[in-house]
């Protein structure tokens, strides 16, 4: 898929309900399969329904259901391979057979703590699928095997009708935090407030917000081929920015006397426009799928930069050495220096 695809407000809202339109594709989804089973008079046709629920259902995305489903297939016929050995074994000896499926489940659970869990675990599903038919019966141990890849295939097929990126997910979510982040800079450092807001529940939620998107690292990687050390380094940043900002905000309200300081500072009021544009810039570009606008802000914010470190070289000697003066001028060229590497990372990651 293309990274800088726009996003329209009918896939942000469809997006914005995605457990809702997830359960709703694996009923249809059902539905079909068991009609279709029905109609073709599928021998041992429970298989294709289980399967079909087993892949679908714990991962909505694409970049997730694809891997899962070939992974399913070939976990299938090693399993099934295995199985009609045992069978076979079963005509000449229960004892040899036994130690031949004792060796494919250690297999199994060797395998099971290795790269690949959920294929090993369906090599032993299988087995045990198979060998349950009866002795010699090849031809259900077949059969189940068979109605197991058919399920599979079916969930690929269900899954890529209108399927659900976890790259748009991830930008869609992405976005979100950096304009909660906004909101709450905003809050923190607003010179209308005369008392220090209570935003420690707003942090922590979008603290908790980044660290649910990694959960969608893996699944975006796989469907735009970005590098994951990417979307890790984003992940890194984004709870950065979120500590610096407790921090700062932390700061800024420390004493009465340095807050009113700042509040008169020009080019701490400059910083705090620069970031909020900032800020808006990287929303607007992931939902745009365009990273122009951030690219527009990147020269100001160096800009903004400098003049931080100006002010700090400055305040040796004066008032800017006030502890709370000072820590709140190192957070600002902090968070300043965060924001302008989110913006590069951002900017790679929709130019892929």
């Amino acid at each position: 898929m293309r990274p800088d695809k726009s996003l329209s407000p009918f896939e942000i809202r469809v997006y914005s309900h995605y457990r809702t339109v997830h359960g709703i594709r694996i009923a249809l989804a059902f539905i079909l399969t068991f009609i279709l089973v029905r109609v073709l008079n599928v021998p041992e046709g429970t298989w294709p329904l289980i399967t079909l629920v087993v892949v679908m259902g714990p991962i909505s995305f694409w970049g997730n259901v694809v891997p899962r489903a070939f992974e399913r297939i070939g976990g299938t016929i090693f399993g099934a391979a295995l199985g009609l050995v045992a069978l076979k074994l079963e005509l000449y000896s229960l004892p040899l057979m036994l130690l031949w499926c004792a060796i494919a489940m250690f297999l199994c659970g060797f395998l099971a703590l290795g790269k690949r869990p959920y294929q090993a675990l369906l090599i032993g599903i299988t087995l045990s699928v198979v060998v349950g038919a009866p002795a010699g019966d090849l031809e259900i141990a077949l059969w189940r095997s068979g109605d197991v890849i058919f399920g599979s295939l079916l969930a690929m097929l269900f899954t890529s009708i209108y399927p659900q990126r976890a790259f748009i997910h991830w930008r869609i979510q992405m976005a979100n935090f950096v304009t909660a982040f906004g909101r709450i800079y905003n809050a923190g450092f607003s010179p209308n407030l005369l008392e220090r807001p209570r935003l420690e529940k707003p942090l922590q939620t979008i603290l908790n917000d980044v660290v649910k998107m990694r959960a969608l690292i893996g699944p975006s990687s796989k469907e735009t081929h970005i590098q994951k050390s990417i979307f890790e380094a984003i992940q890194k940043v984004s709870r950065n920015m979120v500590c610096t900002l407790e921090l700062q905000i932390n700061a800024y309200w420390s004493s009465r006397a340095s807050h009113f300081l700042m509040i008169n500072a020009r080019t701490l009021r400059d910083t705090q426009q620069m970031t909020q544009k900032t800020l808006s810039a990287i929303a607007l570009a992931l939902q745009e799928g365009n990273p122009s606008p951030i690219s527009a802000n990147t020269e100001k914010l160096n800009e903004i930069v400098s003049e931080l470190r100006q002010l700090m070289q400055e305040g040796q000697g004066s008032a800017l050495q006030e502890t709370p003066i000072h820590g709140y001028v190192w957070l600002s060229l902090e968070l300043a220096r965060q924001l302008e590497l989110l913006s590069q990372l951002i900017c790679r990651a929709l130019r892929k």
